[in-house]
Parts: structure tokens; sequence; C-alpha cells
């Protein structure tokens, strides 16, 4: 019987808090210009693959599951309910159209790689298998929307698990390239926006804008903690309770929203209607916030089981990966310039598709913390087109190899 070091649910969690804590620790007391190319979010992503990978930590733990039920929903309602939405939809202006050309890019990405991958498996070099168009749908679900869309999409296609396999760890894989790319590509910022033609008071605009959504908060007591705890817990609590209970809506014999996506739509919509309430002046909500989603990255690379794949058909997959990721990034910089956008913006937008609400504001943080806010609103469109495109990308594929 297989044993990890660390099996109970409390240490589990120690051990990813452990592990947030030491890398901004290091970052902070050594100040290596390392990360200032990779942020300590890299190294809290890939440390937990390495430590369940090892047999120190468990690949599936209740802490695992408290955070993906819990923590991300308490997550959202703590970002959300200090947004003003007009404001948040200022801030990012034309980029919502840059993000909006990234989903076409992974739309068509997705199949240019899938029928490449079919050429290159006719001729020996990739081993992909016939019906690998159902893992291309599924992949397409997380990177437009999120891990609820890449279900969502997994379940519309009739995929098996291992289409499940090869997008997930071909997603976990591809991100922990992509992911430093946006967050380094802030150390380009002056050249890429004279590249892209970015206005002159664009930054300018975007940084007044987003002082109307961070004014000055006074220090946290214990009674404004208590209400914060009560909104966040409560607003979750309603939401997975209906989530439970809703309906599956079905399109066309696919299933496009889960109850994984009501959560996540009934969460979002409950915080937002609780940011025009004396809520939004509550304190310590965003600290309190990205808190948890650093932990949550935590918890997802230590869900990543590098010993049950198929490394044939997954280091095909992968590849083709890289080059669909390589569309959209064509995409997402031919928006950029179309629309005169800053490289903040695009890096958002990208991070809205590819890692959906969990990236985002991680990026948003990294690139200017004003944009956190917003960058969580432009993830959340990904929500409402993932299932849809994703399916669509699948049966593109499905087409072409028929």
């Amino acid at each position: 019987m297989n044993s990890t070091l660390i099996e109970s649910p409390i240490g589990v969690m120690a051990a990813l808090i452990a592990v947030v804590v030491f890398w901004f620790w290091l970052e902070r007391k050594t100040q290596w210009k390392i990360f200032e190319y990779l942020p300590p979010l890299i190294f809290i992503y890939a440390s937990p693959v390495l430590l369940s990978n090892t047999g120190v930590i468990p690949f599936k733990s209740d802490a695992y599951d408290f955070l993906r039920h819990y923590g991300l929903p308490i997550f959202i309602v703590l970002m959300l309910i200090k947004v003003d939405i007009v404001s948040a939809v200022r801030i990012m202006g034309k980029g919502v159209f840059v993000m909006l050309i990234g989903s076409v890019g992974v739309v068509l990405g997705g199949t240019l790689a899938y029928a490449l991958g079919q050429q290159l498996s006719l001729g020996g070099l990739f081993p992909l298998p016939e019906d690998s168009w159902k893992a291309f749908g599924t992949l397409a679900g997380s990177w437009i929307g999120g891990t609820g869309n890449m279900t969502a999409a997994h379940a519309g296609l009739e995929g098996d698990a291992i289409h499940l396999t090869m997008a997930a760890a071909a997603d976990q894989m591809v991100y922990l390239v992509w992911l430093p790319i946006l967050l380094g590509s802030k150390a380009f910022a002056d050249k890429f926006n004279q590249w892209a033609r970015v206005p002159a008071g664009r930054i300018e605009q975007m940084e007044k804008a987003a002082a109307m959504l961070r004014q000055g908060e006074e220090a946290p007591n214990l009674l404004s903690l208590l209400y914060l705890a009560l909104v966040a817990l409560g607003l979750t609590w309603i939401a997975l309770e209906l989530s439970d209970v809703l309906p599956p809506i079905v399109v066309g014999g696919a299933t496009v929203i889960t109850a994984s996506t009501w959560l996540i739509l009934l969460v979002t919509t409950f915080a937002l209607v609780a940011s025009v309430t004396p809520a939004r002046t509550l304190p310590a909500a965003q600290p309190i916030a990205m808190a948890i989603i650093y932990v949550y990255v935590a918890r997802v690379g230590a869900t990543m089981d590098l010993t049950n794949v198929d490394w044939a058909n997954m280091g095909a997959f992968v590849i083709m990966a890289y080059i669909w990721i390589a569309v959209h990034g064509l995409f997402i910089l031919a928006g950029a310039w179309l629309f005169r956008v800053d490289v903040h913006t695009l890096a958002i937008a990208s991070a809205a598709n590819i890692g959906g609400a969990v990236s985002a504001p991680i990026v948003a943080a990294h690139h200017r913390e004003s944009l956190v806010p917003a960058s969580i609103l432009m993830a959340l469109i990904g929500y409402a087109l993932g299932n849809y495109l994703a399916i669509l990308t699948g049966r593109l594929g499905q087409l072409i190899g028929s």
C-alpha cells in the first residue's frame, strides 16, 4: 500500500502554505534578479509537483477538495465585492476585444494543431490517436474558460479518461512556459507599447480609472473581519446550495452549464450584487483573496501525477499544444496591435484565456495591481464562452479527421 510522508489534510494544507511562504520569503530576503523573470508563482506551482511525485504529499487529499470546492469561490467573493463594474470595464477598454481575439486564436489554433498532428501521425512521426480531437476540445475548454469548462467539454465530446488526462497534463506543462512569458513581458513594456502604437495617455487613463476602484482602506478590526467572513462564507454557501439543485443545461446533447459552471456564475453574481452594498467598504478583502489563490495554485501543482501518463501519446499531444499556444499568442499580438493595447492589458487578456479566474488576477497583480478586479471580470467572459467554443474546437477536429 502506497503512503506519503504527509497524509493528513491539515498537514497537506500546512505544506502548501509553507511552499507559498518560503518562496515569497526567499524573494524578499535575497532580492535575486531571477525573480524579475521567474516570479515566486512559478516555483509555488512547481514545488508541489516535486513534492507529490516524490511521495512527500499525496496526489489526492481532502485539503485539495476543500480548496477546489470552497477556496476558489471564496476568493471570487473577496475580490469582486470591491468592484465597480463600470469602472472595471472602463479600465480594460479594448482589452476585452483582445481577449476575444485570443479566444478565436484558441479555437483556430487547436484545429490547426490537430490537423498538423494527424498529418504527422500518418507519417509515423507522432503517435496521436485518431480520437485525440476529444482531447483537443477538452483542452480548449481550459484555455478559453477554466477547469469547469474543461470537464464540461470533456463530457460534451464523450471523451475517455485518457483524453482528460492528456488535456490536464498538457495544460500544466504549457502553463509552466506560458505563464513566465506573460509575467516577464512586463520587462519589455516600453518597447512593446511603442511597437503596438499605444496612445501616450492610455496607461495614465487606466491608472486614473483604477484609482476609482482602489480607494484608501482603514485598518481592519475584529468586527470588520467577522463581517467579511460572513459575506464570503455566506455567499459561497448559498451559491453551493443552488448549484447542487439547479439542473444542467444541455444544448445539442452537450452539457454546456454544469454544477461547477453554475457555482462560478452564481457566486460571481452574488458578489457583484454585494459590491453595491456596504460590504464594498470592508477592508482586507484583497490581500486575503490573494493569499487564498496562491495556495490554490500550489494545490493545482500537487495534483499532477507524472507517472500516470502515456508518454508516447502525451509527448505528441504536448508538442501540438505548444504549437497551439503559439497560434494563440500570434492572435493576441495581432489584437494588441490592431487595438493599440499596452503589454499589461495584453498579458491579462491572454491569462484570462489560458489561466482563467485563477491566473488572470495573479498576472494582473504582477503587472499592475490596480487591474486585479477588472482581470477577474475579463476571465469570467471566458467562462461564459468556454463550453461552446471548446466543443466547437473538438467538433472541427472531428470533421478534419473524418
